[in-house]
């Protein structure tokens, strides 16, 4: 089955959408084939503002449909906690939401946008979708994580080469309670070191220091970068801590 194929077989879906480099091309691949389908993005702690604002980009520029839903992550406890498998816990509760307001559109049929690289023994928030019975199409037509890319800009998506981003939470160490204010100071720090001119790279908190992970290729930014960025994070960390294994 390819992807023309597959919206053939599924003419009207509700889309579990994020703004990045897998959802963005599912939803561009909808409108392209003609299908009835409407974007749904959860609005949580857990994500940045520009991961909002760069769905709602993107959508407005295919000219899809796509509501924002508001959910509080944080209401959970076994959110909280940050147990080893919290992404299940929290999955439950995005895709609960999505799958609400979609029947009351009249949706029935939920898209994801897993795709064939990703390894769903080693994702918890994969069981989740599976009992609410999510569909991936990617995952489906075997398509992977380089080949979305390349379809991406061929399409002329500008989420083509946006790297992979995972949501806030998971710069919170396992066991370590999540707060409302960790992941403050989490997106304000790294919106700070991203105005630096940073990408790809991870602000880690470990009790109440930093760690800062970039790539090893922006290394030499980085000693150029050093002062601006603690500079930037002092003010919320104890200490910051630069991470010599890099990304």
């Amino acid at each position: 089955m390819n992807i023309e194929d597959f919206f053939k077989e599924n003419p009207k879906v509700a889309l579990a959408f994020s703004g990045g480099v897998d959802s963005a091309y599912l939803l561009y691949a909808a409108v392209k084939y003609g299908c009835d389908v409407k974007a749904y993005y959860v609005k949580s702690a857990f994500q940045p503002q520009f991961e909002l604002d760069d769905a709602l980009s993107l959508a407005k520029t295919l000219g899809a449909q796509m509501q924002i839903i508001k959910v509080d992550v944080l209401a959970d406890p076994n959110v909280v906690a940050n147990p080893a498998n919290r992404c299940y816990y929290c999955k439950k509760g995005i895709f609960g939401a999505i799958l609400k307001a979609a029947r009351e559109d009249g949706y029935t049929t939920i898209l994801d946008g897993t795709n064939a690289s990703d390894d769903a023994n080693d994702r918890p928030g994969m069981k989740a979708l599976q009992e609410y019975q999510v569909l991936s199409p990617l995952r489906l037509c075997g398509i992977t994580k380089a080949q979305v890319r390349e379809l991406s800009r061929e399409a002329g998506l500008f989420t083509w080469q946006k790297p992979a981003y995972a949501c806030l939470a998971t710069r919170i160490k396992c066991g370590e309670e999540i707060t409302e204010e960790k992941l403050k100071i989490t997106e304000m720090a790294e919106n700070h070191i991203s105005m630096l001119g940073f990408v790809d790279f991870r602000v880690r908190m470990e009790g109440n220091n930093a760690r800062v992970q970039v790539k090893k290729e922006q290394f030499r930014h980085l000693d150029v970068m050093r002062g601006e960025i603690l500079s930037g994070l002092r003010p919320y960390y104890d200490k910051i801590i630069f991470d010599s294994e890099g990304r």
